[in-house]
């Protein structure tokens, strides 16, 4: 397997964890969402960029965003209807700082 390719990310979350109310955290099953999972899901989701303009500030190829983009939004739903927590860590990533991001 190919090694992946560094993806730029804007912004960390706060948050790293988000779970129901309705269950302690011992008690759910877990949804891990990578560092770039959560950026292309808010570029794709939040920010309504095109998956093309997307790919470009993450600088991975559009094809590759939507595979990325597909996945986080699996996970998330099934953290969603399945009741389990949604926690973000990990992925080959480096942080963007503001000066120089553009769409």
């Amino acid at each position: 397997m190919r090694p992946k390719k560094t993806r730029w990310v804007k912004c960390v979350p706060a948050e790293r964890c988000f779970k129901p109310r309705c269950k302690p955290l011992s008690r759910l099953q877990n949804v891990y969402l990578s560092l770039d999972e959560f950026e292309a899901m808010r570029l794709a989701d939040l920010e309504r960029l095109k998956q093309a303009d997307a790919a470009r500030l993450m600088r991975i190829s559009r094809p590759t965003f939507s595979r990325i983009v597909a996945l986080a939004r699996r996970k998330v739903a099934d953290g969603l209807v399945n009741i389990k927590a949604i926690k973000i860590e990990g992925g080959c990533c480096k942080i963007k700082r503001r000066s120089g991001w553009k769409a």
